[in-house]
């Protein structure tokens, strides 16, 4: 793990090569007068960022200081960093990065798309930061269902645990163990949202349709995403065993892709070979 003095000193270097590699004119200040080095002076990244001199230039020489995660932010804002400069920045300070809980949309990229189709027929899907169903290959389609709609939170995972009844079925019979593990991880989660409109009404919409949820979410009962195994009670095949795993996109971190491998001890993959069979068939016939 990396020592506070080594820290303070990558973030001094960090900070002086991102000020060096500007010029006055891409942040709309004037040149004047000829300069020994190149890049922006200490006190144009002051004076943008709207921090002290003095404080800043202790900052770019590794002395023990604590920036604010304002201060942060503006620093960032005037040395135009990318965002992933930025969390680095964040990291360097000591501070973890904030998760921008304010994205108007998000969107799964054709690359990744492309993941879920190669994992047929491993069931996969995306979740995104409100846990809404935003991609899925054909395999998590038929055994979840997942492009059918459930009104008002059309395609919330969580809304669908408690407030559909054909989750009742799918996780029998531990819908209940199921349902609780959902709602300590949402819950986790939810410090990055709480404030949000959208989190407040289905908070309350799901308190109103689910006696479950009324009861469990004033627990406040938190966990972490881990690998666990999970059946699925399948209308058409049956009992489903598998491995879920949740992998995170590094270049979008809101997202989650959950992976459903079939368990290799059980008839899992043979079912599901057999469900996809099944569906080609249908398709034939209409």
């Amino acid at each position: 793990m990396i020592g506070d003095e080594q820290r303070r000193q990558d973030l001094a270097d960090f900070l002086r090569t991102r000020r060096m590699r500007l010029s006055p004119e891409q942040v709309g200040l004037i040149r004047g007068g000829r300069r020994r080095t190149p890049g922006l002076r200490r006190e144009e990244v002051a004076q943008l960022a709207n921090v002290g001199v003095s404080w800043y230039t202790l900052l770019e020489q590794g002395r023990d200081i604590h920036p604010s995660s304002e201060v942060l932010h503006s620093i960032a804002d005037a040395l135009q960093l990318t965002p992933a400069e930025r969390q680095h920045l964040f990291l360097l300070a000591g501070q973890q990065h904030p998760v921008d809980t304010h994205a108007s949309h998000e969107q799964v990229s054709p690359a990744l798309r492309h993941v879920l189709d190669a994992l047929n027929p491993t069931p996969a899907f995306v979740v995104g930061r409100r846990w809404n169903f935003l991609a899925w290959n054909t395999t998590a389609e038929h055994v979840f269902l997942l492009s059918r709609s459930v009104p008002p939170y059309e395609y919330n995972a969580v809304w669908r645990i408690f407030a559909d009844p054909m989750s009742l079925h799918i996780y029998n019979p531990k819908w209940e163990q199921v349902a609780q593990k959902v709602l300590a991880e949402f819950r986790a989660d939810s410090v990055y949202y709480a404030d949000e409109e959208w989190f407040k009404r289905l908070i309350a919409d799901l308190q109103r349709v689910s006696p479950e949820f009324r009861a469990w979410w004033p627990r406040h009962d938190v966990r972490g995403r881990a690998d666990a195994r999970k059946g699925i009670e399948h209308p058409l095949v049956g009992r489903l065993m598998f491995e879920h795993t949740t992998l995170q996109v590094p270049t979008t971190p809101e997202l989650k892709i959950m992976i459903y491998t079939p368990l290799p001890e059980t008839d899992t993959l043979a079912k599901l070979q057999q469900l996809m069979d099944m569906k080609v068939a249908e398709n034939v016939m209409y």
